[in-house]
């Protein structure tokens, strides 16, 4: 059996598996059950606590992003437009796949130069050329995501001094886009901007919760959908929030700290068989040249490949930890 010929194999089988899945897991009667009975009792409740709770699930399931549910190559689009202006880059649709292109172009070549494989070549190319991109926009993302969360719960501390001075939410929104600095500043000066064009406040606050896609600005979100439903003082409940994300920007620096040892091994276990082997590959071309054109090698090398994946993936999953 040739190598093409397993894989599509492979192929088959997976895809027999997938479809078998999906035809045998349908909906759980219990779980259908569990939910219907929950929305009775949230309707018919005389409990100030049930009550509360069926206020907080209404106002969380108003605040579910509305963007993005037409399913087809525009919206992965807007998707794609939105996954880079969250970067906080001016980079264009164009420009992305103009980069992609090109490394993937440079990249197939300089491997064919090297090996004289072309499918190999191809394939490598378009790997990196797809990945590289992705994980370049994935690092700002996170870059600015960090910076952020940073700043927000001065930002909320900010808008409790405003609103406890007697300013209206708007006024005090305004203040804060003003006098933050950083990606804070620029995303409230977005949402002024919308209010001041005739958009309430709610939907400019869902617009860029739907954009950033930041749990801390969720929570900020929902916590004035549930003032309004329920009223209280807005001031202390912000305040509240306040506190509630400096502990949770804590707890994450101290599990970062607990986990940076084990995160480093994983990297160094996972990275260092590709290390040695381009490094063996450039010292001694011939040595392993077979894995490029004898069928069980090739095969032996995409089980080694896969089996490290696997590897990677559950050492990531250890120590990859989430509040």
């Amino acid at each position: 059996m040739s190598v093409l010929q397993l894989l599509m194999f492979a192929g088959a089988l997976t895809a027999m598996l997938a479809l078998a899945y999906t035809a045998l897991s349908g909906p759980s009667i219990a779980k259908e059950s569990t939910r219907r009975l929950q929305a009775v009792r949230y309707r018919h409740s005389e409990s100030t606590d049930t009550k509360v709770e069926s206020q907080l699930k209404k106002a969380i399931a108003a605040r579910k992003p509305q963007s993005f549910k037409v399913a087809g190559s525009g919206s992965r689009m807007e998707a794609l437009a939105n996954r880079l202006n969250r970067s906080g880059k001016s980079w264009t649709l164009a420009q992305y796949f103009y980069t992609s292109g090109g490394i993937a172009l440079v990249i197939s070549v300089l491997i064919f130069l090297r090996t004289g494989a072309p499918i190999l070549s191809l394939a490598v190319g378009l790997f990196i050329g797809a990945g590289l991109p992705h994980m370049v926009v994935n690092h700002f993302i996170k870059k600015r995501t960090n910076q952020f969360n940073a700043k927000f719960p001065d930002a909320i501390e900010l808008l409790v001094r405003g609103l406890r001075s007697g300013l209206p939410v708007t006024e005090t929104l305004a203040v804060v886009a003003h006098e933050v600095p950083g990606p804070v500043g620029e995303e409230f000066k977005a949402i002024t901007d919308r209010i001041k064009v005739g958009r309430t406040m709610e939907e400019s606050l869902n617009v860029t919760a739907d954009r950033l896609a930041i749990p801390e600005f969720n929570f900020f979100c929902i916590t004035l959908a549930i003032q309004r439903e329920t009223g209280g003082n807005l001031a202390e409940t912000l305040s509240n929030l306040a506190d509630v994300l400096r502990k949770r920007s804590q707890m994450k620096l101290k599990i970062r700290a607990m986990s940076s040892e084990s995160k480093a091994s994983a990297y160094i276990v996972g990275s260092l068989p590709f290390i040695v082997f381009i490094l063996i590959w450039f010292m001694n071309p011939t040595y392993l040249s077979g894995f490029f054109y004898e069928d069980r090698l090739i095969v032996a090398g995409m089980g080694g490949m896969v089996w490290m994946g696997i590897g990677v993936f559950i050492m990531a999953k250890m120590v990859n930890f989430e509040i």
